[in-house]
């Protein structure tokens, strides 16, 4: 009988293990480090060195924000915009539903990338398209771990 509550207490602790929740690799916090945007037949850099830009995913939701690193004053030297709102990542398919942003004519926008996590680096290709602003462009960002 021993034996028999033993092999149980065994059988549950080990199945109780393999229904822990699997680690999403893109959780976490993310600063910008690189931005490239393909419009037409044309691709050029959109990373702006004097800016800051990070984002945050946890498990349902991301957001992001991005400000001047000269502390401007005024409209033409203070920079800030920021968003989010859900996600859904099933592979490598990570799709934004942005809820919320500054700039309103972009919200309730979905948005559909590939990631890729290499080390401390994630990488994420996808189209931005927002027919009411004629914008449709495929943008390359690449972002590094905060620690």
């Amino acid at each position: 009988m021993k034996k028999a509550v033993s092999i149980l207490v065994l059988i549950i602790s080990m199945t109780s293990c393999n229904s822990e929740k699997k680690e999403n690799p893109i959780e976490g916090t993310w600063r910008l480090i690189s931005a490239e945007t393909t419009e037409k037949d044309s691709t050029f850099s959109t990373f702006n060195k004097n800016t800051k830009m990070i984002k945050v995913i946890n498990d349902t939701h991301f957001a992001f924000m991005n400000h001047d690193l000269k502390n401007g004053k005024d409209s033409l030297t203070a920079l800030y915009f920021a968003g989010g709102g859900k996600y859904t990542l099933k592979d490598s398919i990570y799709t934004e539903n942005l809820e919320y942003f500054n700039n309103r004519d972009w919200e309730n926008g979905k948005f559909e990338f590939v990631v890729k996590v290499q080390n401390d680096t994630l990488i994420q290709k996808g189209v931005e398209k927002v027919e009411k602003l004629g914008i449709d462009r495929i943008i390359t960002e690449k972002y590094v771990r905060e620690k």
